[in-house]
């Protein structure tokens, strides 16, 4: 049975397609880009803190020299995800084939965390420090 309330505010990556399928192609890319972001809000409302990996991985590979999708974007894109998931809460897997994602669900599992395909299946978060305003 899912637990449908949650007292605590969990941090959800949001995992699915970002460069698969895009054959380098800078307007799929940016589609898949906007299609996690358009999750961030959905999850927010539920009360907890959405995050997008790539939030956190084009500041690092632009300061290690890298110029969009080449070896230093590679190099760092999924040690900074298994980074990231040793600190988030759960991961909400979007529709579509991705490398990517399906390692972050991987490592997800072996770390315990719970794997939601749908905003709908997180729990709602029930946080005073909000004022229930989440």
């Amino acid at each position: 049975m899912i637990n449908l309330e949650s007292t605590k505010p969990m941090l959800v990556l949001i995992a699915g397609p970002y460069l698969s399928g895009t054959n380098g192609d800078p307007e799929k890319i940016a589609a898949n880009k906007a299609r996690l972001e358009s999750l961030a809000l959905p999850i927010y409302q539920r009360g907890h803190l959405p995050m997008v990996g790539e939030w956190l991985v084009q500041p690092v590979i632009h300061a290690a020299g890298g110029q969009g999708y080449d070896e230093v974007f590679k190099e760092y894109q999924y040690p900074i995800a298994r980074r990231l998931l040793q600190r988030c809460d759960a991961v909400l897997r979007i529709a579509g084939e991705s490398k990517g994602a399906d390692l972050d669900v991987a490592y997800a599992q072996e770390l315990g965390l719970p794997i939601y395909f749908d905003v709908s299946e997180l729990p709602m978060c029930i946080s005073s420090q909000d004022g229930g305003k989440a």
